[in-house]
């Protein structure tokens, strides 16, 4: 323990994290001078939230009333043990002396864009549509887990590219409350806060950056349509003859197409035919992902994994033409990543794997693939693709693994 540490500072981190005894927990944060500052662009933030660096990894410290904190901490835990899109919270300093805060440690979100610079930079075709849909599916997936926020608002969100989409993630926890299953008023009120916080944010950031935000109410309204449409498509009941049992499985092809699995199902039988019930708690969301780590090994997104999943069912079937036999799925990924995915990424220079994951390259060439075969007339081999993508696209966008302020 270094001589600045305070004698009663209480320091819970989760393993597998440094186990930051070397910062100066006995100052406020603002105050803090340490080599292991790192400037990151970031979302507004009602409290002092500052960056470390720790052998190329960056977490983010946030200060804040100590039962806050731990309440933060718990909430952060027990929703990614859920498997929802959160960042992945490290620890929680307490006890640091007189009159100051504890502090929330929660590792950095890896080629994550605060929605700021998203508007700031570009490069994101039809952003408004894309930043609705993301954050309309959040809402969704936290209400399925019973999960109240209390406070969604684009600041409080990180976004991720996903197969030219965007995928939200919860950063700030500290308003929200987990219950079993949230009633119809609670997810109401939610959406009025949602709507109510959208409505300004839209306004700020129009003045910020002298973009003309039309009608911010009208776009407020539209997160809100978007989000019943799903929560419909999830878990509204539906009634089918007895002849129509075909139905079932429409519905839940329907529901994998969306991304969503069903642990269960209630069927009701009764004069009119069969009521098929669905339950919020049994709509689980990340079909894809599922079933490409099961297939490959590989993490991804979920409409990154689809669109991966796409290219391996297509070249699985390319396989089949060529051989005249059918292949083993087993096989057939094994194939795929030797010949196709590990080769493409492979070929990126080292020096621009920070520009994009893996994931969202993969998917960036297989969009110049089809981009250079239209224009070709013919099918362009998976090399000269990447060589094309590195130089005509790579190389003219930023950085994101880390957005370093300038």
């Amino acid at each position: 323990m270094s001589d600045s540490t305070p004698s009663r500072l209480r320091l819970v981190t989760r393993t597998g994290h440094p186990s930051f005894l070397d910062l100066p927990w006995d100052e406020p944060l603002a105050d803090w001078s340490s080599d292991r500052l790192v400037e990151v662009v970031r979302g507004i933030s009602r409290h002092v939230v500052r960056f470390v660096e720790y052998d190329g990894a960056l977490y983010a410290l946030k200060e804040l009333p100590e039962s806050l904190a731990w309440r933060e901490y718990r909430l952060l835990r027990s929703l990614a043990e859920d498997g929802m899109p959160v960042v992945e919270v490290v620890g929680v300093a307490a006890g640091r002396g007189e009159d100051l805060e504890a502090i929330l440690v929660t590792r950095h979100l890896d080629y994550s864009l605060p929605f700021r610079t998203l508007f700031a930079r570009g490069g994101v075709s039809d952003l408004r549509h894309r930043l609705l849909d993301a954050g309309a599916e959040l809402l969704v997936r936290l209400h399925l887990a019973g999960f109240f926020w209390g406070d969604f608002s684009l600041s409080n969100t990180l976004f991720r590219r996903d197969a030219g989409a965007l995928t939200a993630y919860l950063v700030d926890a500290e308003t929200g409350e987990l219950h079993p299953t949230l009633s119809d008023g609670q997810r109401g009120h939610d959406l009025e806060i949602a709507r109510e916080n959208l409505v300004g944010e839209l306004m700020d950031v129009g003045a910020e950056f002298g973009l003309a935000v039309e009608r911010p109410e009208e776009t407020a309204n539209e997160l809100v349509e978007r989000y019943g449409g799903l929560w419909d498509e999830l878990v509204h009941e539906e009634v089918f003859g007895h002849d129509e049992r075909y139905r079932i499985d429409d519905r839940l092809r329907r529901l994998n197409e969306l991304g969503f699995d069903v642990e269960e199902l209630e069927l009701v039988a009764g004069p009119e035919g069969y009521r098929l019930k669905l339950s919020p708690r049994v709509v689980e969301p990340g079909h894809h992902r599922r079933r490409l780590l099961e297939t490959t090994g590989l993490r991804a997104q979920e409409k990154q994994a689809r669109r991966l999943l796409n290219d391996l069912a297509r070249y699985r079937a390319y396989i089949e033409d060529v051989d005249g036999r059918p292949l083993p799925s087993s096989v057939a990924a094994a194939r795929w990543l030797m010949d196709v995915f590990e080769p493409a990424i492979a070929a990126i220079p080292p020096e621009l794997y920070g520009k994009r994951e893996a994931a969202e390259m993969f998917h960036e060439i297989l969009e110049h693939r089809w981009y250079l075969s239209q224009r070709d007339g013919k099918d362009v081999g998976l090399i000269p693709v990447v060589e094309s993508y590195v130089e005509t696209v790579l190389r003219n966008v930023g950085y994101e693994r880390t957005v370093l302020e300038e």
